[in-house]
């Protein structure tokens, strides 16, 4: 009809014009742009953790500075035999990126060996631990550095051991999941917490037998 202006149908069917695809992103799924809905949990959860270790150490330090003899006179660390222990796991913060770097390039056998290389080189120093308890003249219930040093230790060696169980969840999704689906994620959150684990074990090392 004379003048009146007529849009243009991009479907081509002279109808109403197709609807805008919406730009809302589905719950829970990552907007482009912005930071990763897992990524922000793993940073809430890691830091939740380190305010519960910051706890043992502020404690172990405040009872350090309330007392006259620290450590009591029975207290005999092996140093070397940590130190071992603690280039074992510093090890396994080496091969767990390792681990990474697999998954990012889709290699799942590369996530798998790298994983189990880990859990190896954590299991050791979780037996390690274990074994060292064993052999020291001090209980946790002997005095307050007793308590302090097995509380400290206890509580690293039950992460270590969450993340073996970590671990081995991870691989069963890697091998159980179809090749096309990827698997970065789920190894580098692993990651995120193993070396956190390492780094607060570092901590620990020299605060309990090279500062005391």
């Amino acid at each position: 009809m004379p003048g009146v202006d007529t849009a243009t149908d991009p479907t081509g069917s002279g109808g109403t014009a197709a609807p805008a695809r919406s730009r809302t992103a589905s719950p829970g799924r990552d907007v482009p742009g912005r930071p990763s809905i897992l990524g922000v949990g793993v940073v809430v959860w890691l830091a939740s953790e380190l305010m519960f270790f910051a706890g043992l150490f502020g404690s172990h330090f405040f009872l350090g500075s309330t007392t006259d003899v620290w450590p009591p006179t029975d207290v005999e660390l092996d140093v070397p035999r940590a130190l071992l222990a603690t280039l074992v796991l510093v090890a396994s913060s080496g091969t767990m990126h390792l681990a990474v770097v697999a998954s990012e390039r889709g290699d799942r056998r590369g996530v798998v060996r790298w994983l189990a290389v880990t859990g190896v080189l954590g299991t050791l120093f979780l037996a390690n631990l274990v074994q060292e308890w064993s052999i020291l003249d001090f209980s946790i219930s002997s005095h307050a550095y007793g308590t302090t040093f097995y509380l400290m230790t206890g509580f690293h060696g039950l992460h270590v051991f969450g993340g073996l169980l970590f671990m081995v969840g991870v691989v069963a999704l890697v091998t159980g999941r179809r090749t096309e689906a990827p698997i970065g994620p789920p190894v580098a959150v692993v990651g995120y917490y193993w070396h956190f684990v390492d780094v607060v074990w570092v901590a620990m090392f020299a605060t309990l037998y090279l500062l005391d």
